[in-house]
């Protein structure tokens, strides 16, 4: 076999000697998630003891999967915001159950919504990567990713009581920037208008104010583009500007359906 072949993938190998593979992130993920809600686990605790012990163990498995990358107080850090994320993702639950009449019980939400599921990805990692976590945090986006067809980046910025409802092909780029009680729906793009690497380092994507809703299949572009607060983008608009608050927004088909009754 080609020596030059063997030794490059030698030295992907040594350099690799540390990656966490996806399915150690994914599994620190969702036992992380089943400890802070046990109808996602369905399995429960006996005592305060027994519920500390096991965040003990959690946060060895993190020291194990970052091995010693990062500041020496990650962990301690990252385990010191559970209690601001335990309440953003309780009010997400709140804001999901409360946006669909379908939803019967918080729980429900809980255990069977992906827009759940893909935002606690997204907002466990976004806290990892603000203290300069690497690889795991895209990892975990990218998990919940493919479990759910919803994209988020973990470096997007999104305020409280966030509801991404039904939500398979939603995706929300790298510098998005969402305020508070916002919902979209499925196949929603929060993108950029171009993808040039030399606009890595730029705000890229577009910034949404509070209280915005996003109707199925819109496309949102730009870096610059500003969805002001109270607005309604209807499904399947494409904006590249921005919009003033409490604009409303719909598309407007060329065709015209006629319908005949017999």
């Amino acid at each position: 076999m080609d020596p030059d072949f063997l030794n490059n993938i030698f030295r992907a190998h040594t350099a690799c000697k540390n990656c966490p593979t996806p399915a150690q992130v994914a599994g620190f993920f969702d036992r992380l998630l089943g400890l802070m809600f046990p109808n996602f686990s369905s399995q429960s605790v006996g005592s305060h003891k027994e519920l500390e012990s096991k965040f003990g163990e959690l946060t060895s498995v993190l020291e194990l999967l970052m091995r010693g990358a990062g500041h020496p107080d990650t962990v301690e850090r990252f385990f010191s915001t559970l209690p601001k994320l335990y309440d953003r993702l309780n009010k997400d639950v709140d804001a999901i159950y409360n946006g669909d009449p379908a939803a019967t019980e918080l729980e429900e939400v809980i255990r069977a919504y992906p827009g759940f599921y893909a935002i606690a990805a997204y907002r466990v990692a976004h806290e990892l990567q603000s203290l300069d976590v690497t690889k795991i945090p895209r990892s975990i986006t990218e998990h919940a990713h493919s479990r759910t067809g919803i994209d988020i980046h973990p470096g997007a910025l999104i305020g409280e009581r966030f509801c991404i409802d039904h939500g398979t092909g939603v995706v929300i780029g790298e510098t998005t920037v969402i305020g508070d009680d916002v919902k979209i729906y499925q196949g929603v793009t929060l993108g950029a208008l171009s993808v040039d690497k030399e606009q890595a380092n730029t705000k890229r994507h577009p910034t949404i104010g509070d209280r915005v809703v996003i109707y199925s299949g819109a496309t949102v572009l730009g870096g610059t583009t500003y969805i002001g607060d109270d607005c309604i983008i209807g499904g399947n608009t494409w904006l590249t500007k921005s919009l003033p608050a409490n604009s409303r927004v719909y598309y407007k088909s060329e065709v015209e359906y006629e319908v005949k009754t017999h």
